[in-house]
């Protein structure tokens, strides 16, 4: 990674003058900042990769770009899902780790429970399913697996946590996380988990400053008091955040683009333009401004983001280092009243 600050000298009789560049060495920055993932025992760049583009809008070659842009920085957590484009995701991150040969220095998240070869999260669908992730991947461990509920309703939790024990003792998964959850459901797995059934350390949930529905209340709450570590997919809700694409026209008529419209009324616009007045002052992108806003929110850890380009990355991970001021949280929070 090449650093701010580096200067352009050349030597001669021991005066500097301007011109050829001397890199700055060391490890990037980013490489200092890690937060636990709460109980997991990993700790992660408070930015996650996430793989939800790669192998629908983005190819191999350009995904593989991002990563590598992603680790420049200096991250080191990934998050795909088998159901994403039906485990081509998981194909492509797997490429990826295998040819640059950094599995050890990397935290890998995975959902399962929505891929159509293994629905569920039944016991024999739930093993078939890790060991068809860990086969896409080109690895023989995953770190977080997130039990998605929201793709079985009839398989007790108790039933799941106990094939998941399994997986743990056999060294397959290291943490589970939760994604689909009830706040109910995490206090039942607590009290599983006093019975010797592994914990649910780690809670995916839609979340941003335009979406809050879905954690605030009793789930964060429960998330909270548990030491549940939330790391809140749909960071830029669909894109919309990151201020690019501001109609209906420029939006298209695609499926990403019904999500984005979704997000194009008089709220989303004046939330907008909030992010657009604090950026400004902060001299940061809008998207690193709604980044630094779910950064300042105790409840999250470390949001998952997904990238269509290398632009993306450098413009994301500036919202890690950015401070927003009470007055920036407060701009935000009439905005998105």
């Amino acid at each position: 990674m090449t650093q701010a600050g580096s200067q352009s000298v050349t030597r001669a009789a021991g005066v500097a003058h301007p011109s050829a560049p001397i890199p700055v060495q060391g490890p990037p920055l980013g490489e200092s900042i890690r937060v636990a993932l709460g109980e997991s025992g990993v700790s992660v760049f408070p930015l996650i990769l996430g793989g939800a583009e790669f192998g629908w809008h983005v190819d191999m070659a350009a995904a593989h770009r991002i990563l590598d842009a992603y680790r420049e920085q200096g991250g080191n957590a990934v998050f795909t899902s088998d159901g994403f484009s039906s485990g081509r995701s998981e194909h492509i991150i797997g490429r990826w780790v295998r040819d640059r040969g950094q599995r050890d220095d990397l935290v890998i998240g995975v959902r399962v429970g929505s891929h159509p070869d293994n629905p569920g999260l039944g016991s024999v669908n739930l093993i078939r399913a890790v060991e068809a992730s860990l086969t896409r991947l080109r690895t023989d461990r995953i770190d977080v697996l997130s039990l998605d509920a929201t793709s079985d309703s009839t398989t007790s939790l108790e039933d799941t946590l106990a094939t998941a024990e399994w997986l743990v003792e056999a060294g397959k998964v290291r943490a589970l996380g939760a994604f689909g959850h009830t706040a109910a459901q995490l206090v039942e797995a607590r009290i599983l988990a006093s019975a010797g059934y592994p914990r649910l350390t780690v809670l995916d949930v839609p979340y941003n400053v335009l979406r809050r529905r879905e954690l605030d209340g009793d789930l964060k709450l429960v998330a909270g008091a548990q030491g549940i570590a939330v790391t809140p997919s749909q960071a830029l809700e669909h894109g919309y955040l990151s201020g690019l694409l501001r109609s209906r026209a420029a939006a298209g008529q695609s499926v990403r683009g019904a999500q984005l419209a979704a997000s194009m009324n008089r709220r989303g616009a004046r939330v907008l333009r909030a992010l657009d007045r604090v950026g400004a002052e902060l001299s940061i992108p809008t998207a690193a401004v709604a980044i630094a806003w779910l950064l300042a929110q105790r409840i999250v850890t470390a949001p998952i983001v997904s990238a269509y380009a290398v632009d993306h990355i450098e413009e994301l991970v500036q919202g890690v280092g950015a401070k927003l001021s009470r007055a920036h949280m407060a701009e935000i929070e009439r905005a998105a009243v």
